[in-house]
């Protein structure tokens, strides 16, 4: 959605808008693989009609796109119509890719029969798109904001940590109150969590059959109002599990919301959504002191973790399987969940890194191209798997064998070694056993 209103933005910057009568897009690699599975179809139609993955209305927005295909006409930005033809103006390659990254995707417009211009675009994961330079190479641009305790690695994090004596947050925050005030870092943060809690809600909230095909039943609204029900029975019983339950439930309440399309925050990824939510609100919910400030660090934390892993690896279940995905989400909500229960920066970096080792080689098989089976329960699994990673690390001082930063270039390693068939392409793993089972 992202690239796409990207392009007609272009489009619209170089003059050429009012001049489009046609435009066609292809997905290539694991976006052309599992697009129809993963809603990608969809998405760039509303971004070349203008919508933002923010603020796009999940419940009218497949109405429209199936408009959009019945009647034969698009209109771009919102505004401009052009014709659009479902079978030759979006195409979905399964087994052609782009060099530079599997999620690619190039957009051409037409007019008068003629190209006026034509952008590639890579998703890199987690919502972050580069735009080529015209000739098909991505522009990898830095960063050029000057930020007091600049770090991309693991190591450079505990080194400013420790030379500063400032905890794993407080490094984030200083960094991110260069780009804004602190007053809109903590209220964007809040956003975020509200975005959570309010998938969260609408999972629990919402039975039925996920679309797709596979006619997975969403089991998030029976878990929850089962264990309501339990929580009255048990008249004070302590049952020691209880809280694992319920972070379970957390974790299948956003993916299945994110299997049918509902609005998920990218943690660090669409597949990866609930581990992170999960894990924050068994805070919120069994640890006491958890307020504001502690969500807001928590969240520091983790997207302190996932930039070094975005970084210095990668968090594309296409590049690297679902170890870059379920994987890193499980590194970066274990060390945050480490900070907030009093966990030293070394501690928090033990606990990214548990969560990453007991992940690696995890392959990204998705069933029918869905994101349902083993996504939506895998997300479940790392959710407690994080929480147990926390503690450990807490139960040490810090020191551990291997570094954060050695698995995290383990995982790299392994990512290019595994298959293309277990890399987000549904043509390995249980996405072709799963008939069998």
């Amino acid at each position: 959605m992202r690239a796409a209103g990207r392009f007609v933005a272009t489009l619209d910057r170089e003059g050429v808008l009012s001049r489009t009568t046609r435009v066609r897009s292809e997905l290539f690699g694991s976006l052309g693989a599992t697009g129809h599975g993963h809603g990608s179809y969809n998405a760039v139609l509303w971004g070349l009609e203008g919508e933002d993955p923010e603020t796009v209305d999940t419940t009218k927005g497949p109405l429209r796109a199936d408009q959009i295909k019945r009647t034969g006409e698009l209109r771009l930005n919102g505004t401009h119509p052009v014709v659009f033809d479902p079978e030759d103006d979006l195409l979905l390659y399964r087994r052609r890719s782009l060099p530079f990254h599997p999620n690619g995707m190039v957009f051409t417009a037409y007019g008068d029969g003629k190209v006026l211009c034509e952008r590639t675009y890579y998703s890199i994961g987690g919502g972050f798109v580069l735009d080529d330079d015209e000739s098909g190479h991505p522009q990898l641009m830095p960063d050029p904001t000057v930020v007091p305790y600049p770090f991309r690695t693991g190591t450079e994090l505990l080194d400013s940590c420790r030379q500063q004596n400032l905890s794993v947050s407080e490094v984030m925050l200083a960094n991110e109150c260069v780009r804004r005030p602190v007053g809109e870092v903590r209220a964007g943060l809040l956003k975020i969590w509200s975005v959570m809690t309010e998938c969260i809600q609408r999972g629990c909230s919402t039975p039925g059959v996920l679309p797709g095909g596979l006619k997975v039943r969403r089991r998030a609204p029976d878990l929850y109002q089962r264990l309501i029900q339990d929580s009255g029975q048990l008249r004070g019983e302590v049952d020691p599990l209880a809280a694992m339950d319920w972070v379970t439930l957390w974790a299948l309440a956003v993916n299945e919301e994110n299997a049918s399309g509902g609005r998920v925050v990218t943690a660090p990824t669409n597949g990866a959504a609930g581990i992170i939510p999960a894990v924050l609100h068994y805070a919120a919910r069994f640890v006491p002191g958890t307020d504001d400030d502690a969500i807001v660090n928590f969240l520091l934390v983790a997207g302190a973790l996932g930039a070094i892993y975005q970084q210095t690896a990668s968090i594309s279940g296409a590049e690297v399987g679902c170890q870059g995905e379920v994987g890193t989400a499980c590194s970066m909500a274990a060390g945050a969940l480490a900070e907030l229960l009093g966990g030293t920066p070394e501690q928090v970096e033990n606990a990214a890194e548990i969560g990453m080792e007991h992940h690696l080689g995890l392959t990204c098989d998705p069933v029918g191209g869905l994101v349902q089976i083993p996504c939506i329960e895998r997300n479940a699994v790392a959710s407690v798997k994080a929480i147990t990673a926390a503690r450990l690390a807490l139960y040490g001082d810090g020191r551990h064998t291997v570094s954060l930063d050695k698995v995290i270039k383990t995982m790299m390693q392994t990512g290019a070694d595994m298959k293309i068939k277990y890399k987000e392409t549904a043509r390995g793993g249980l996405a072709v056993n799963i008939v069998e089972c």
